[in-house]
């Protein structure tokens, strides 16, 4: 019996207007299913295909305006597969057994697989809607017996191919290093404004503080957009994903491809882009705590041959969160114009702008006893009503490509940034016993304001070759990328009242100007080439490697400190091997480093080499069950090494700093996504992480040599399903997040915690509702750990999300 996969749009049109019509296609070269499948929804039209057989083809790439007959002929051109329309306008995709005849039975089928989309999808009604795609089994001779609706995942949450691993258009199966994607439906299910919403759905990545993770057991701040630098938020704002299509997490070392980062892996945001087809949706919605907003959105084509395309989108957001003193405010606009100059050339614009006002913002956690019970209702914060953070960034991005021919292609990217930031906090300085009665009753406070500006240039250019040397395909990438930074900071600080923890009585802190405690004014340069090759060596065979050249410069501009550069030299390679189709394993070893700051440099004791981090992977994943479900697990270790603390030598000058030692961190992860049934889609991924020191001073913060590392949870699971209603339009969705145990950086418990989540959405005509329930019970719970001195920071309790979206 074989299977027979169909890609099934909203509507059948006529076969003639299929001939008049041209239509934009971009498709790149993969496997045949997935090029159909893509095909027919660029095309708007039904395409069936048997599913064992097309699987084992590959399609070519397709880019350009054609007309369906013209397109299918190029995307199947000396594939072996051959496309025909039907009476109804369906397109039939069969072996071509010989060049001028058809597969036997061939009509029987045809008329058969007709009936039956016809029959179930007609021409766009509310079955056609829910079932995007269809596999039926059948023999050869073309009789079909069942029908079997697949395809939620690869509709809704899957994505197989990315560039975050490979900086080129790369199948997840043939990249040697574990890689997630989260797709805009899963962001929009999960109703996750904020890309800490999503960490749940990512296997070994837990919460640290505001924009920070816990990256494989070690902390992690480093996220780019479209796969350059160039944060708007910063560290202490959290990104917002309104403009955001899909965000991909990237574990490990990144050094080969991205430069300077953390061990733990790299978060690339997607920009969504100008589309051709118009789409535009206004939003309101509202929720617990004083949650009100509203959002749009519009894309579509500005000329009729639709080379001219615009996206404009516009955000806005107030909430009044748990935590005393609080509110948020958050605006944003996104502009994208694309042009396609050629049929090989195109131009990307994009333009961003935020605004941020945060009361009581740069606020820390609630202070814990040493086993990780609150000293405080959750509520409890040491920030003033007249505390706050402001922040307005610009972001303007330009990117072109070019193909000089089909197997030479290139792409530049700028990346402008500039942003301001205000902050008036009050950080906590530590709980006491104010009384003297033996219990621990308030916390004494240090009233701070800060100014912070950075102005940001990014320039990053990518050449693809792909050629065939002694029998092998190639494909090489050679690029270079440019960093510079001017920053400035200005914190000033002094004295405020210590703050009860049972009845804290805000206002009695003084409002001002401060003495400066430190100014910050330097301009940071970051300088990278790099090469590497992917190698099919056979069709179940591939490796890579690549090697990157890294400088680092850094530039005092008070005079304070000396000019500081320094340069790094990274490795990356790895294997591909695929017994089975949709199966491969891999082997891989990744490098990466991170530059110490110029301060660190200039000590009595430095300068000292950056921090360097290794590591070696193993890992299988796999598409099963007829394409049902997608699987992966991975086996890590990482080391890092060259860490920095405060030298424990009594005797050693003031600010003396020494090499804190190493770091190791080993794991393993599973991940699963599969169809149930044809309505039901379940998420799942476990994460076991022991991260440790193995090698230092013993004194940084209270770690000793084999102490656990903060913020390092040891076991994480996180679920997520989604079960589809036809009948009712609807669908209802929920998951769990569960973290075990953590310590923070004094050694205090970080507790463990198990919440859930509830989702409902349904559509009428073309309005879309939908409810979200965040923390379903009501748990009390410890998202992340932070210092003894800050408290650890609370989760946030139930909250509800109601919204209303229109489709224009």
């Amino acid at each position: 019996m074989a299977l027979i996969g169909a890609a099934i749009l909203l509507a059948t049109p006529e076969p003639v207007s299929a001939e008049k019509q041209r239509i934009r296609f971009d498709i790149p070269r993969q496997r045949a299913d997935g090029a159909l499948t893509a095909f027919g929804r660029q095309a708007d039209i039904s395409v069936l295909y048997q599913f064992d057989l097309v699987k084992e083809y590959s399609a070519n790439r397709l880019k350009g305006d054609y007309t369906v007959s013209k397109a299918v002929e190029l995307l199947l051109k000396d594939t072996g597969l051959q496309a025909s329309f039907n009476e109804g306008g369906h397109l039939i995709i069969a072996k071509n057994q010989d060049r001028e005849g058809s597969v036997p039975g061939g009509k029987l089928k045809q008329s058969l697989l007709a009936s039956i989309a016809t029959i179930l999808f007609g021409s766009g009604g509310a079955v056609a809607q829910d079932d995007a795609d269809i596999a039926a089994e059948g023999s050869d001779a073309g009789e079909v017996e069942e029908i079997v609706v697949v395809g939620r995942v690869k509709e809704f949450y899957r994505v197989e191919e990315t560039t975050t691993g490979m900086k080129t258009p790369t199948d997840l199966l043939d990249i040697p290093q574990s890689i997630q994607v989260l797709s805009q439906q899963l962001i929009a299910d999960q109703a996750a404004r904020q890309v800490t919403d999503l960490y749940r759905s990512v296997s070994g990545v837990t919460q640290y503080a505001y924009s920070a993770v816990t990256f494989r057991g070690f902390r992690q701040e480093e996220i780019r957009y479209d796969g350059v630098r160039g944060d708007p938020f910063s560290e202490f704002a959290v990104p917002h994903l309104f403009n955001i299509e899909r965000v991909e997490f990237l574990k490990g070392p990144s050094g080969m491809l991205y430069g300077g980062a953390n061990p733990g892996g790299l978060i690339n945001n997607v920009t969504k882009k100008p589309t051709a087809d118009k789409d535009a949706t206004v939003s309101l919605f509202t929720g617990s705590y004083d949650l009100y907003g509203l959002s749009g959105e519009y894309s579509g084509a500005v000329t009729d041959d639709e080379r001219l395309r615009i996206r404009l989108g516009g955000f806005y957001q107030t909430k009044k969160p748990f935590r005393n003193n609080t509110k948020e405010v958050h605006a944003l606009i996104d502009v994208g114009l694309e042009y396609e100059v050629s049929d090989r050339t195109s131009l990307l614009l994009q333009a961003t702008y935020m605004d941020q006002d945060l009361m009581g913002h740069r606020i820390r956690g609630v202070p814990v006893s040493n086993d990780g019970e609150f000293l405080a209702d959750i509520s409890w914060s040491a920030a003033e009503p007249t505390d706050f953070q402001t922040l307005q960034a610009h972001v303007v991005q330009a990117r072109v490509a070019h193909e000089f021919t089909d197997s030479l292609t290139t792409n530049f990217t700028a990346r402008y940034i500039s942003n301001e930031r205000d902050q008036r906090y009050h950080e906590p300085r530590g709980a006491f016993d104010s009384d003297a009665d033996g219990v621990v009753d308030s916390v004494r406070r240090q009233q701070r304001e800060q100014e912070r500006e950075t102005e940001e240039l990014s320039l990053t250019l990518d050449t693809v070759y792909q050629t065939e040397i002694g029998g092998m395909a190639h494909t090489i990438l050679v690029g270079g990328d440019y960093f510079v930074q001017d920053a400035f900071e200005d914190l000033g600080g002094g004295g405020a009242a210590p703050l009860s923890l049972a009845n804290p009585v805000y206002g009695t802190s003084f409002v001002g100007d401060l003495p400066t405690l430190f100014l910050i004014d330097n301009k940071t340069s970051f300088f990278g080439i790099y090469l590497q090759d992917q190698v099919e060596i056979t069709d179940w065979f591939q490796l890579v490697g690549g090697l990157r050249y890294d400088d680092f410069k850094q530039k005092d501009k008070t005079g304070g400190l000396n000019d500081f550069s320094d340069s790094a030299v990274t490795f990356r390679g790895g294997g591909v091997f695929k017994p089975w189709q949709g199966v491969s394993l891999y082997l891989s070893y990744s490098e990466g480093f991170r530059a110490q700051g110029q301060a660190s440099q200039f000590s009595p004791s430095g300068p000292f080499d950056p921090e360097e981090s290794v590591q070696y992977e193993a890992g299988v994943k796999g598409y099963l069950f007829d394409d049902r479900v997608q699987a992966g697990m991975a086996i890590y270790q990482i080391t890092k090494e060259n860490l920095l603390q405060a030298d424990p030598d009594p005797n050693a000058p003031p600010n003396s700093l020494v090499s804190f030692g190493r770091v190791r961190a080993k794991g393993v992860e599973l991940d699963l996504i599969a169809d149930v049934t044809s309505r039901w889609v379940f998420m799942a991924n476990y994460a076991y992480n022991d991260t440790r020191i193995i090698e230092g001073a013993g004194t940084f913060v209270s770690f000793a040599v084999g102490d656990r590392f903060a913020n390092a949870p040891e076991h994480t699971v996180g679920l997520w399903t989604r079960y589809d209603i036809p009948f009712l339009s609807s669908a209802i969705a929920g998951g769990m997040d569960y973290v075990s145990e953590r310590i923070n950086f004094n050694g205090q418990d970080v507790k463990s915690y198990v919440i859930f989540d509830l989702s409902w959405q349904t559509q009428w005509k073309n309005l879309s509702f939908q409810i979200n329930m965040k923390n379903l019970l009501n748990d009390e719970y410890q998202s992340s750990g932070f210092t003894a001195r800050g408290g650890n920071f609370p989760g946030e309790p139930r909250t509800v999300l109601f919204q209303v979206s229109a489709k224009l």
